[in-house]
């Protein structure tokens, strides 16, 4: 016998679960809500942590997805610093580290994604972070003030952004990364090279096409990082971004179907293979109405608006998630992008405006010439534009789309 039962179980201290919590009740789901989270705070918006938290300009409680006093006055149960051990789908039982067995009518998997550790030589010294976590971003801060250079390995997201932060807090940094120029993999090497631009305008050393053979260091601290191609770099701080994988280790020993890409399979509903039980933010691989099949996006607004989502179809509705994946970065308050896609490009995109000027938007076309993806700097209006062709599956000229003087709406 289950020691208390729910109604419904959110399993997840992020965005996705409390996006899910909140709809149930904007829904009219009158049943008892309980939302499990192993992370001391309430469910919190992540990109801040990179951003205007690490630089001390945002207080905590303003990442917060909900206020703290939402939960009570909704009649949502919010459990922190507590894990799901074990979840049994067919007895719709969850073992909770507090050793409490809690029976479940719909549960939520919202587990979220582990950062990917490097395994190299030295890799067990003091001073090597990763970023996830409000504490990750405390640790940081309070290193880097010590620390004549940081050095930022991976020329994605989490590198480039924390580069930015730091820099203009008046730390030296430096990037090192296996792409050639940052942010080549997601926007291609055209693109990526007016990112790599800014970052070295204001004084960053970006080292691409080499690798991390290993760290040295001494009295168990790092203090320089070494390349496969030779190439040595003291420090006195590192911050790795290199991804992030999917957190599966409940949702295998539950007995739900993991998909080809490497996420729980879910339907367009977000439904995994087990009735009753849903999927959302870096763990669900869902039928994508949009993306034309299977799909599986890592970003906290996917993560919120699937929560929405499974939200309103675990108060009983059919809605398909037709979303068109969103997100955003910046770096400091130098430039800032948008990005909405649904699928890979095939080719270079097709530019519209001016690198030169910062101020441009690249669109990203399928083979068959369907606009999958757009990427806005100073252009905010192209993207409402680009999820408007994108769910039209619009396929517009190429040469029209990125001349400046054709109107978007009109395609």
């Amino acid at each position: 016998m289950a020691d208390r039962e729910v109604d419904f179980l959110l399993i997840g201290g992020g965005v996705a679960a409390a996006s899910c919590a909140r709809t149930l009740r904007e829904e009219g789901a009158e049943g008892s809500v309980l939302v499990v989270a192993r992370e001391p705070d309430p469910p919190y918006n992540r990109p801040p942590l990179s951003k205007e938290y690490l630089a001390g300009e945002l207080p905590r409680e303003e990442a917060f997805e909900l206020p703290p006093d939402w939960y009570a006055e909704n009649g949502v149960e919010l459990m922190t610093r507590t894990s799901v051990m074990k979840l049994d789908s067919e007895e719709r039982v969850a073992k909770l580290s507090t050793r409490e067995e809690v029976s479940f009518g719909k549960a939520l998997v919202a587990t979220g994604a582990n950062v990917r550790r490097l395994r190299v030589d030295g890799g067990d010294l003091e001073g090597i972070h990763y970023l996830r976590s409000f504490g990750n971003s405390d640790a940081i801060r309070a290193e880097a003030s010590e620390a004549e250079r940081v050095v930022l390995v991976g020329g994605s997201y989490i590198g480039c952004e924390v580069a930015a932060t730091l820099t203009a807090l008046g730390r030296r940094c430096a990037i090192l990364m296996q792409e050639d120029v940052t942010l080549e993999r997601q926007f291609g090497p055209r693109v990526g090279r007016f990112f790599q631009g800014v970052l070295e305008e204001h004084g960053i050393e970006v080292h691409g096409g080499d690798e991390l053979e290993r760290y040295e260091g001494s009295n168990g601290r790092v203090e320089r990082v070494v390349t496969k191609g030779g190439l040595s770099i003291d420090c006195g701080l590192v911050v790795v971004g290199a991804g992030v994988a999917p957190d599966l280790m409940l949702a295998r020993g539950a007995g739900l179907e993991i998909g080809d890409g490497g996420g729980v399979r879910c339907s367009a509903r977000l439904e995994t293979s087990v009735s009753g039980v849903y999927a959302a933010g870096d763990v669900a691989e869902y039928d994508s109405p949009l993306h034309g099949g299977p799909a599986r996006i890592e970003h906290w607004d996917v993560a919120k608006e699937q929560g929405r989502t499974a939200g309103l179809n675990m108060a009983g509705g059919e809605a398909p998630h037709e979303t068109v994946p969103y997100f955003w970065s910046d770096f400091s308050d130098w430039t800032s992008l948008s990005y909405v896609g649904v699928g890979s490009a095939a080719g270079a995109p097709a530019i519209r405006g001016s690198l030169d000027d910062g101020q441009f938007s690249a669109w990203g076309l399928a083979e068959d010439g369907r606009v999958v993806s757009c990427l806005a700097v100073g252009r905010d209006d192209d993207i409402d534009e680009a999820k408007r062709l994108i769910k039209e599956r619009a396929k517009p000229d190429p040469a029209a789309l990125a001349d400046d003087g054709t109107d978007l709406a009109a395609l």
